[in-house]
Order: C-alpha cells, then sequence, then structure tokens
C-alpha cells in the first residue's frame, strides 16, 4: 500500500461510549496503516470518566507507518453529534494540513481498507464532496446507509406503508433499496457514522448545524453541499461494522424523543418554509392515521414507537409558530490553504 496523495483526519466521536471508543480507535489505526492522517477522539462531555480513560487508551495505541499521532480532546457541553464533530473539524482546520475528515461513530469498526477506499474515490471525483460506506452488522447484514431526500410524498409513504401506494411512490422512498454491492452510486445523503468529507466542502458551506442535537445533521449538510455543486455518493466496497444507535438507543424507543421531532422540525422549515412543513406533517398524520385504520381492520400493524402520530402532531402545533432559531451554520473560519 502506497501513502495516499491526501492527508485524513479521522474525528471520532465518543459520547459514554468509552470501551466501545477505544475499540473503534484501534479498529481505525489498521484501516490507516500506509495511509497519511491522525485520529482525534472527541469526548463529547460524557462525565463518566471517559476523557480519562480515552487519554490513557490512546498513550498506550501503537502508531503505524502513516499514523502519526492519536489525541483526545473534551467539548465544554454535550452540544449534540453535530457540535461534537465540528469540534473536531475545528481542530483539524486550524491545523490546516488535512485534505480530508472522516466522520466516524463510535459503533463503527472500519475494514482494514474501508478508509482508502473513500479517500481513493474523493481522490479520482473532484466534484465528489462526501464519500460513505457500506455499514452492516456483526452478522453481514446490510444497514440502510444511503438516502434521499425527505419530501411530501416520502412522508405520506413512509407513513401509510401500504404496498400498492409504496409501488407507486418508490422513487420517493427516503431508504434507496436494492443498491450495487460493487458500484458506487450517487445519492441524496448518507448516514454519518462512516463518512469522507473533502476540506473545501466546509469552506464552501461551513461547518455542521449546530442546531441540530441529533438527527438530520448529515442531511442538512449534504443538502446545503448539493446547493454548492458538491454531489454526496454511496461506495459499498467501503465496508464498516455498524452496531447501531448505541448512544442514543434509537432501536428501544417506546416514544419518539423531543430531539427528534425538534430536528425534523427545524430541518423542513430551513429548507421549505412553514407552509411546506405543515403539509409534510399532515400527510406524515394522514398516512399514520390510514395504517392504523388498517390495523383496526384487521391488517397488518406498522410498528414504531407508541403514540408517534399524537406526539408529531402536538409538537408540530406547540412548535410551529414560534420564531426559527439562525440557519446560518458555523463557518470553516480558518483559511484552507492548497
Amino acid at each position: 500500500m502506497t501513502i495516499s496523495h491526501g492527508r485524513i483526519l479521522v474525528v471520532l466521536l465518543n459520547y459514554k461510549t468509552q470501551k466501545m471508543t477505544a475499540d473503534a480507535m484501534h479498529r481505525t489505526r489498521e484501516a490507516m496503516r500506509g495511509l497519511d492522517g491522525d485520529i482525534l477522539i472527541v469526548d463529547n462531555d460524557s462525565g463518566d470518566g471517559s476523557f480519562e480513560y480515552l487519554q490513557n487508551e490512546a498513550t498506550k495505541l501503537d502508531l503505524i507507518d502513516g499514523l502519526s499521532q492519536c489525541s483526545v480532546v473534551q467539548s465544554d457541553h454535550n452540544g449534540g453529534f453535530g457540535f461534537g464533530n465540528n469540534v473536531g473539524i475545528r481542530h483539524g482546520l486550524a491545523d490546516g494540513r488535512y485534505d480530508y475528515f472522516y466522520i466516524q461513530n463510535s459503533d463503527a469498526f472500519p475494514a482494514d481498507d474501508s478508509i482508502e477506499k473513500l479517500m481513493d474515490f474523493l481522490d479520482r471525483h473532484p466534484t465528489a464532496g462526501f464519500a460513505g460506506s457500506h455499514l452492516h452488522g456483526e452478522d453481514g447484514h446490510p444497514h440502510f446507509t444511503q438516502f434521499r431526500f425527505p419530501s411530501l410524498a416520502s412522508e405520506f409513504e413512509g407513513s401509510i406503508n401500504m404496498g400498492p401506494i409504496t409501488k407507486l411512490l418508490k422513487n420517493y422512498q427516503v431508504p434507496m433499496h436494492d443498491l450495487s454491492e460493487t458500484e458506487s452510486i450517487q445519492v441524496d445523503w448518507i448516514a454519518g457514522a462512516s463518512i469522507m468529507v473533502r476540506k473545501e466542502v466546509f469552506a464552501d458551506i461551513g461547518l455542521f448545524d449546530e442546531n441540530f442535537f441529533l438527527y438530520f445533521e448529515e442531511v442538512d449538510l449534504c443538502r446545503r453541499a448539493r446547493k454548492h455543486g458538491w454531489t454526496t455518493h454511496y461506495v459499498p466496497q467501503s465496508r464498516v461494522i455498524h452496531l447501531g444507535s448505541v448512544s442514543t438507543g434509537m432501536g428501544t424507543w417506546n416514544r419518539i424523543p423531543q430531539y427528534w421531532l425538534d430536528s425534523r422540525l427545524y430541518y423542513y422549515e430551513k429548507h421549505y418554509g412553514k407552509l411546506y412543513t405543515t403539509a409534510a406533517t399532515l400527510l406524515l398524520y394522514v398516512g399514520g392515521g390510514l395504517a392504523r385504520l388498517r390495523y383496526l381492520l384487521g391488517g397488518p400493524r406498522h410498528t414504531g414507537p407508541d403514540r408517534f402520530q399524537l406526539d408529531l402532531l402536538a409538537h408540530f402545533l406547540r412548535k410551529i409558530w414560534r420564531p426559527r432559531p439562525p440557519t446560518t451554520p458555523p463557518k470553516a473560519i480558518v483559511p484552507l490553504t492548497e
């Protein structure tokens, strides 16, 4: 393996998953073999001893060819996924030596060539701003990692979950099904658990919008980049084990959390305005109501958090006419040099 033309900063975000983050750090070290770059672990103010534990683990890490440093920093508060990653990105931009930023979740474990595959793709496609991995469970079962932007049609289709409607609106479904396992493809957005970003993207559009605490932040980032001509790509040759929602507990939600509802509402308002947001919410509510009626008449049950439709509508009625927070994301204020 030869040294890359580009230099990479791995931003590995931790929140109360110190041992898992340490395991991910070791896997990433192997994936960085022969590449040129560093690992920066950001502890998002876990308050459970994670910072000290990870500092100790980082000092014991054997550096290999190309990997010159593994360090740990701590944010001053837990501002969410985008905020924590921005802490690491700012460090890299201030350093000025990095061409690519690899955003990695603590529950993501790259194969030995996964990071190289993403970097090679961006090297070969100068208008590509993002390259994301194929995520799969420990059993090899694929996770959805490639998506379309949400829309009126996708809200209705996803909530009604009815065969004929799904077939009619298949090109509007947010998850993109049945993609090639060998060929890369342009998508609207990619899961943020394993994604590489070209430094110039941050110079053009700024960093993650920190108004998103959790969820929709990578949707927003990819959408803003699209408006500036940067494309997003799914690269299935880059394979990463993903345990999924370890920090957030999404798979075991009994009720939809406030921060998900806040992020959804903010995303729609930011990009489409209040009228579109209202229509999207009503379509989701109507579709969910029809799915519920079908279940009561003996049809299949549409699984999901309890009282989702009621929580969504109540949140919408409380929040839709409140002043929207400023939508300008943090800027990449450090000049980027060639």
